[in-house]
């Protein structure tokens, strides 16, 4: 166990809640197909800064990623979730460059803040038609590149969008799969080009990939027929927890 804390740089009490966060964040990838980096980020954040965090969620998202890829592939709306796809990896230059010039702080406010509004408006079942138009796709995978780029925020900008196009549950589960798997590459060729990428997160990433897991197996239990009609409300009041609690951590960092 020793050498295994001295690799990963953490005492054995940050390295129990680092792992027990990790597998809790599984079970809710597990059954929502997203959320997964948002919840480490939002807890985990008082161990470690967000410039370890990232890096080392990227294995975590990976390894979830494989897990649920097969229904995800089989499943999901391939031509929205391409769309967005597309429009991401087209956001995520204009996002990064934006980050040199804005001020990250309010950036981020503001993503979360659109997030918080919308996830409300779609759990109050107000309409936004302008969403299931072609303009509407591929903006709003290019405003998730950008949010992505700015404020690590894309997937849950994507998720907005997903529930907002009245599918079937588990369709819109497998379209969030295969969004992050998709621009997972992305994300990780960026990680290596700014340098962000580092041993001690590849071996963090590793470790707690294991966990992650375990907790996707034990989420995927939970994702049954009977409890599909509460898929989309129990989603959008975990995107408008966790934005907000981004809100308030921003506001207090």
């Amino acid at each position: 166990m020793d050498w295994v804390l001295t690799a990963a740089d953490l005492t054995q009490n940050e390295f129990l809640i680092i792992a027990g966060l990790a597998m809790l964040a599984g079970i809710v990838r597990g059954f929502s197909g997203f959320a997964l980096s948002a919840m480490v980020m939002a807890t985990a954040v008082v161990i470690l800064p967000p410039i370890s965090l990232i890096p080392m969620l990227w294995f975590l998202e990976m390894s979830a990623s494989i897990l649920m890829l097969k229904n995800g592939w089989a499943g999901a709306d391939k031509t929205m979730t391409y769309g967005l796809a597309g429009g991401s990896m087209i956001g995520w230059p204009i996002g990064i460059f934006l980050t040199a010039s804005l001020p990250v702080a309010a950036s981020k406010t503001v993503a979360l803040s659109i997030i918080v509004i919308l996830a409300a408006t779609l759990l109050a079942k107000i309409r936004m038609p302008f969403l299931a138009t072609k303009s509407g796709l591929y903006g709003t995978g290019i405003v998730a590149g950008i949010a992505s780029g700015l404020a690590s925020v894309g997937g849950m900008v994507v998720a907005i969008y997903v529930l907002a196009a009245q599918s079937p549950a588990n369709v819109m589960r497998a379209s969030l799969v295969l969004y992050l798997f998709l621009t997972s590459v992305i994300s990780l060729l960026i990680l290596i080009f700014s340098g962000i990428m580092d041993v001690t997160s590849v071996i963090r990433g590793l470790i707690f990939a294991v966990p992650t897991m375990i907790g996707v197996i034990i989420g995927q239990q939970f994702f049954t027929e009977r409890l599909a009609p509460y898929y989309r409300p129990f989603c959008l009041i975990l995107l408008i927890g966790l934005a907000s609690l981004g809100l308030i951590r921003t506001q207090f960092t």
